[in-house]
């Protein structure tokens, strides 16, 4: 277990170097003081990460399971420096510039000089973050829904009802537009348009991912056609280049609720980035985890119980759009519950097949 964290405990210890130095030289109190809240801060914000992209991981690795070694390199290596400095700094940074019309130099001075100040800015729009991130997140978890090749069912049920929408052509996207609607009918008449485009540019890359996957793999035949929208982890996953995309806009869309929710504990952007990046790399270190073990295999219920955790964060992302605050803590923990009742479940259902 050990060299799967290795790294990750290593990049650690630097983030927290780089923490405690900033906040030593950048403090306005005592320096000691400023740089032990600096450390915590970081810290929280690490944890944070880790608890609401848990069932990232358990997404992840049912993808990646089905690479060869140089594409789960290439997520571990450039994928996380597209995870940390790409999503955690330089998106925000770039919503900023292109929606207050200024230079990314001009941004980030202000983000280090002027930090509530780039707050505010941020979180101006945040309804078209949650637009975006909550329809892409929502859509992952219809796909997996209405798959009517899954022969696994956890509420066995609800999913085998589900299943049976599975062979109606865009259901998902049917379904996500009904909740891009109602969304953009919550928010004041001057956001409406903006929310809506954030949502339909959401849906577009999800569905042009798919698109991708599905020219890597040459084409499908026509029972493949027929069975539509099936989940979209099976459609990219021998596609390389398909697969990472989805996998880097899959992380994006989980970044953007803690990049929202970190500015609730401090609107220091390189403390952010530190404890968001600590986060993100232990994710990633965790997915490999998951892969060479085969615990997706062991634990038959674990992949149903993340999926239905992203369902639950896609609700909550969207239902924040409209103005509802839901606590970082209760998303986290929601996430948390759903993967824990899988493993149980799971291990539960692993002692009567042995009985």
């Amino acid at each position: 277990m050990l060299k799967h964290f290795r790294f990750s405990i290593v990049f650690t210890i630097v983030c927290l170097a780089l923490s405690a130095y900033w906040g030593y030289s950048h403090g306005a109190e005592a320096a000691i003081q400023t740089m032990l809240k600096a450390l915590a801060i970081t810290a929280i914000l690490a944890v944070m990460e880790v608890s609401l992209s848990f069932d990232n991981a358990v997404v992840n690795a049912s993808v990646l399971k089905g690479w060869d070694p140089f594409w789960k390199m290439l997520f571990l290596t450039v994928g996380i420096i597209v995870a940390v400095f790409g999503m955690r700094l330089v998106f925000p940074l770039l919503i900023v510039a292109v929606t207050a019309d200024m230079g990314m130099i001009e941004v980030a001075r202000l983000a280090l000089d002027d930090p509530d100040q780039y707050s505010q800015k941020l979180m101006a729009h945040h309804a078209e973050i949650a637009a975006f991130g909550g329809m892409f997140l929502l859509l992952v978890f219809l796909n997996f829904m209405f798959d009517d090749e899954k022969d696994t069912h956890w509420f066995h049920w609800l999913e085998q009802k589900s299943a049976h929408f599975g062979s109606i052509p865009a259901v998902s996207v049917f379904i996500s537009l009904i909740a891009l609607i109602i969304l953009a009918g919550q928010v004041p008449e001057e956001q409406k348009l903006v929310v809506i485009m954030a949502g339909i540019w959401g849906i577009v890359v999800y569905v042009g991912v798919q698109v991708i996957g599905h020219l890597l793999e040459g084409g499908s035949s026509e029972d493949d056609e027929a069975s539509g929208n099936a989940e979209v982890g099976k459609a990219i996953m021998k596609g390389g280049i398909g697969g990472f995309i989805y996998l880097e806009v899959l992380d994006a869309s989980f970044s953007f609720d803690g990049v929202i929710g970190a500015f609730a504990i401090t609107n220091d952007v390189v403390i952010i980035m530190l404890g968001l990046a600590i986060g993100a790399m232990f994710v990633r270190s965790m997915t490999i985890y998951l892969v060479d073990k085969g615990t997706l295999d062991a634990y038959i219920y674990l992949e149903h119980g993340a999926h239905y955790a992203i369902g639950a964060l896609a609700v909550i992302m969207l239902a924040s759009g409209t103005g509802l605050h839901v606590p970082e803590l209760v998303t986290g923990l929601i996430g948390i519950i759903f993967i824990v009742w899988a493993v149980f479940s799971s291990i539960a259902y692993n002692k009567r097949q042995q009985a």
